[in-house]
This record gives C-alpha cells, structure tokens and sequence, in this order.
C-alpha cells in the first residue's frame, strides 16, 4: 500500500513538473455574439468518387449520405440552427449566442469535423451496396460572421456555387456520356461559354430542361430544425427537415424567421402528410425509437 502511494505521489509530482508546456497553447476563443460557420470539405473526392463508381454529374445516394451525415452533427450540436450542403461541403451555422466549448475554435472544428467523417463511414451502407474502398476525409474550416447580413450573404455565395458548378457540370458530363467527347473535347467546346449558352445547349442538343432537374441538384440542401406535425401518424416532434429551395431570395428569411432569432426558438411548424416524409426524416424517427 505505501509502494503505491509512492508511486501515484511521484507521478503528481512528475506531472506539475512538465505543466509549463500548457503555456504554449494559444488561445483561440471566438468573438463574442457573432455567427459560427464550420464547413466541411470533402479531401481528395474527384478520386474517390470515381473509385466508388458514383453516378455523373450527380448521385443521389451520395447526395443523401452526406445530408445524413449532417443530421448526425445537428442532432449532436443543438446550437447548429441551419446546415447547408452541396457537393461534397457541408456548412454549419452556430447561432451567435452559443458557448459551445467556451467558443474555442479549434474544439468546435474538430469536433465537427471529426464527427461528420464518421457518421458518413458509419452509414455509408445505408446507401451505397458496395463495399467503401478506403476511408473518405474532410477538412474543416471555421469563419466568423459579426452581422445577419454577412451570413446571409454566405449562405447565397454557397448557393450560387451550387447553380456555376452544376449547370456547368451537367453539360460536361452529358457531352463525354452521350456524345462520346474526351474530357479534353468537352472542356474545349465550354470554354467560354456562359449560362445561358449552356441551358441552350442542354436543351437544343439534349432535350434537357435545366429547370427541371431535381432541385437537390440545383439548389442544394438546407436543413431546418422545425416541430413537425404528419398527418394520420402521431408524430409532433422537432425534427432535421431537409429542404431543396432558393435561400438567396429574401422571402426564404421572411418564411424561417426563427433561424435569425438570437433567443434560440425551437423552430416554427412544418406541416407534412405522413406519406411525404422523406427518408432523411424517418431515419431520426427510427434512430429516437431505436
């Protein structure tokens, strides 16, 4: 009993020695009051999606498992009033109120990070048949907005990168698949072009009306909290609720007020009927009662 008094005593001692190197540690807590971004970026996702076999330019499956991945993070981090994705990205929105780890930058960063990558190895097989290859990896970055303005605006930067990015990429992959170009000969014959040459283009050439295209392609995903009330079942509860809709227009912010609500409202009611929920919804109904 005394040998192992001694020990523990001398390992204290040993400790408090070797303390001064806590000095070194900078301190990287966040402003006060300002909006907290995290986004998640997809390492070296050109590779891994072609090693995956994902469908071009889109793929739904792997669109979904990465709002999967993000509901995960949501339902962990309560203060995340809004997730926006596309792509391979993921950005989430801290409310400005949140102490969160004493707002501790590299913490919330690597948290989030972390937990995202792992939900999505988790349930890559809830969407995908064949076997993950290697593992994926994100990055995470953190940007900090003072005004509601400032992170509206980035919200409509994301989202205007979706609608560049996809228009430009489904007239890519529409003239290497159906016209049998190289992808030297399809970059060729964009180069140059603007918007409007390429809805043009996708509709003369390939009977594609861009518009139609499904709006999770077009426009993203925005994902809400929202007191869901479904119809015929008993369900009212908040929930994660994806939407595919245009948050550049002022009328998104006039519709979801509670997402600028510095008290923290729990979210306004979304109405669903109960054969509309979507998949994404009925993973967390399954995942509470599990």
């Amino acid at each position: 009993m005394n040998i192992v008094r001694r020990t523990f005593s001398t390992y204290r001692m040993a400790c408090s020695r070797y303390e001064y190197v806590k000095q070194f540690e900078l301190d990287d807590k966040i402003l006060p009051n300002t909006w907290i971004v995290v986004r998640v970026d997809g390492k070296g996702f050109h590779k891994f999606a072609t090693v995956h076999n994902f469908d071009k330019p889109n793929d739904v499956r792997a669109l979904d498992l990465m709002n999967c991945a993000a509901v995960s993070v949501m339902q962990e981090f309560k203060d995340v009033v809004i997730g926006y994705g596309q792509s391979d990205e993921y950005s989430f929105v801290f409310r400005k109120s949140t102490d969160i780890y004493k707002r501790r930058s590299a913490k919330i960063m690597s948290m989030v990070t972390s937990l995202f990558t792992s939900s999505y190895v988790l349930n890559w097989n809830r969407f995908f048949p064949d076997r993950l290859q290697y593992a994926p990896a994100f990055d995470g970055r953190i940007v900090v907005y003072p005004s509601d303005e400032n992170l509206k605006d980035y919200l409509c930067w994301r989202q205007a990168d979706v609608h560049i990015n996809n228009l430009y990429n489904t007239a890519f992959w529409c003239l290497v698949l159906r016209d049998g170009l190289t992808n030297s000969e399809a970059e060729a014959k964009l180069r140059g072009t603007v918007s409007s040459d390429k809805h043009e283009l996708l509709f003369q050439h390939f009977g594609i009306n861009y518009n139609n295209l499904p709006a999770i392609f077009r426009k993203g995903t925005v994902l809400l909290r929202k007191r869901v009330h479904a119809e015929k079942i008993d369900l009212k509860r908040q929930l994660i609720v994806p939407q595919y809709v245009d948050i550049i227009r002022e009328n998104f912010w006039t519709e979801n007020w509670e997402l600028l609500d510095t008290k923290g409202s729990g979210g306004d009611v979304f109405h669903v009927k109960s054969h509309d929920l979507p998949d994404l919804m009925k993973l967390q109904i399954s995942g509470r009662e599990n």
